[in-house]
């Protein structure tokens, strides 16, 4: 047997942090996704991503039906209670909206102006919310988990990591915070990790995909993030591709011809609609482009993309539940998940 396990690891040249198969933690979407679909045979989980990525910044204000609901008491620092009651982002109904194709032109006509040191730049600024939730009869009402991360890589592959318990539209205001599973309220502003890396560092720290410089066509951006964050084949779907998109930002910040390529990208996948203008979780005004068809799971949540109405740069992405969720406490209408992207 030992043999065979040998020859076999001779005959397979790709290594577990290569493509598509590589090791990595599923997304959060994919964590909620999981843990639906093995809900009767786990009657309580908790979706945790094992080293969370994603960017978690405060949820704004809540009905107050869901806000009697969801009142919870966290040991640590401040009195005040935790609230997480999210609900989506409104239209503003009385504001003039355009199509993805009229936007996808703005982005390349700015791209067409851009010089040529005006290129992506790897690492990322993101604020974003994640709800974390249980099921079973005796789980916990779901949690939102507020957190901030900037990252950095250089030319000589040094690099730096912070993150940071923060809530800007509450400031100073107790955070919380997942201590490990122990759910604590911590102060605003508190570094959860702080990591700097010497030169030569960001080939042993940072994955494939943060080395692979995102190409500035539409079609073969599609492929490439495809192949670095699922559906490998190329035929990924739009809620695929929306994912693939989150993990793509999170690695690179794209100048003004991969922006450009990206809302082209965007303009091709199949079901994103013209929504309307709303105002996202920083204050900024963005054009909202939604998608509310199979999500590929329990068709429960519909995704939206916010994007700079002048330069066509990615803003926000929210999911929000279509349905109720009873056995994870979740009322139609509530956020699974925000992320904020600033430049």
């Amino acid at each position: 047997m030992t043999e065979e396990l040998e020859l076999l690891r001779q005959a397979d040249p790709v290594s577990a942090d290569e493509g598509p198969w590589r090791d990595r933690p599923l997304t959060l979407r994919a964590e909620a996704r999981l843990t639906a679909l093995t809900t009767d045979a786990v009657p309580r989980t908790r979706p945790r991503p094992a080293r969370r990525r994603r960017l978690l910044m405060g949820l704004a204000a809540a009905s107050s039906v869901a806000v009697a609901a969801m009142v919870l008491t966290f040991s640590g620092a401040g009195s005040s209670p935790a609230v997480a009651a999210p609900v989506a982002l409104p239209l503003h109904a009385d504001a003039a909206s355009v199509s993805l194709d009229t936007l996808a032109r703005r982005a390349e006509a700015r791209a067409r102006a851009a010089a040529a040191q005006d290129g992506p730049r790897r690492g990322s600024h993101l604020q974003s919310w994640y709800m974390n939730m249980e099921s079973g009869p005796d789980a916990s009402p779901p949690v939102t988990v507020p957190e901030e991360r900037i990252t950095s890589w250089n030319d000589d592959g040094s690099g730096s990591e912070l993150v940071v318990a923060t809530d800007p539209r509450h400031p100073g205001r107790p955070v919380i915070h997942d201590n490990d599973g122990r759910w604590q309220t911590v102060r605003d502003g508190k570094v959860l990790h702080r990591r700097t890396y010497p030169a030569g560092s960001e080939a042993r720290h940072s994955g494939l995909a943060a080395r692979t410089k995102p190409p500035t066509d539409a079609g073969k951006l599609r492929e490439q993030l495809s192949w670095l964050y699922g559906g490998a084949d190329g035929t990924s779907t739009t809620p695929q591709l929306l994912s693939a998109l989150s993990s793509f930002r999170q690695e690179w910040t794209p100048g003004p011809r991969e922006t450009a390529a990206v809302v082209r990208m965007l303009a091709d996948a199949d079901g994103l609609r013209q929504a309307g203008v709303v105002t996202d979780r920083l204050g900024r005004r963005g054009q909202a482009y939604v998608y509310d068809g199979p999500d590929g799971a329990t068709n429960s949540t519909r995704q939206m993309v916010i994007l700079d109405p002048r330069t066509g740069e990615l803003l926000g992405l929210e999911i929000t539940f279509t349905k109720d969720e009873p056995e994870f406490k979740i009322k139609s209408g509530e956020v699974m998940s925000y992320e904020a992207w600033m430049p």
